[in-house]
């Protein structure tokens, strides 16, 4: 049997907390290794506790989900971060991504939902879903700049026609399997890609994947 997932929940709200607990208690694969009230408790929580994923709520007192995010996301072996929100795409969300976040769930979406998103991007799979992707992208069109479009451009040419490929079925949403299965390739390959794509662009997830690649340009060609 696999090592169970590692699992921070962070929430000022003990309410929220005490259900997303009591849904990972019933998850074999994944444990609760702690819980933060805030995000200076989060950062001190990741030392000492190792945890593989954070569920992170943004809108904190005191120090906040996006600041605890940065702080967490600038060391080394870093836990995966997946942000919760109230609300769908907004300049937290956005935040949030840019700190580091592998993507974000809201606070009502199905258990069944949550507990996949925590296996995938423990898998360095997908967490946005394509209808988040889209609207992640939407946003990133309504503040592109010739600048970060240069620059993006210049970063995707550094990619093979494969990896091109794969980076830009990775920002439309689609998963390892689904990534595979269009490309023909086995889900191990899919990984290798990414993975060399991620170092060639100078990003640390999926998320970065997606915005240089849409202020690049390569999503409206087909």
């Amino acid at each position: 049997m696999s090592t169970p997932i590692r699992l921070l929940l962070v929430d000022d709200d003990p309410l929220v907390r005490s259900g997303l607990r009591f849904l990972f208690d019933s998850t074999p694969d994944v444990t609760v290794v702690a819980e933060a009230g805030d995000g200076a408790e989060a950062v001190t929580a990741v030392h000492a506790h190792a945890p593989d994923v954070v569920l992170m709520d943004l809108l904190m007192p005191g120090v906040d989900g996006i600041s605890a995010t940065a702080e967490i996301k600038r060391k080394p072996a870093s836990p995966h971060v997946i942000a919760l929100t109230t609300w769908d795409v907004n300049d937290a969300v956005i935040r949030s991504l840019e700190a580091g976040a592998s993507g974000f769930l809201l606070k009502t979406a199905p258990p069944p939902d949550i507990i996949a998103a925590v296996r995938a991007v423990r898998n360095g799979d997908a967490v946005l879903s394509p209808r988040s992707t889209r609207q992640l992208l939407d946003h990133l069109r309504r503040d592109e700049t010739v600048h970060h479009r240069r620059a993006a451009e210049e970063a995707l040419g550094r990619l093979t026609d494969r990896e091109r490929e794969v980076c830009i079925a990775a920002a439309r949403g689609l998963s390892n399997a689904e990534i595979a299965g269009r490309l023909f390739i086995s889900d191990a390959t899919v990984k290798s890609h990414l993975s060399a794509i991620q170092v060639k662009l100078g990003v640390g997830n999926r998320v970065g994947i997606a915005v240089l690649t849409e202020r690049a340009g390569l999503l409206h060609r087909g």
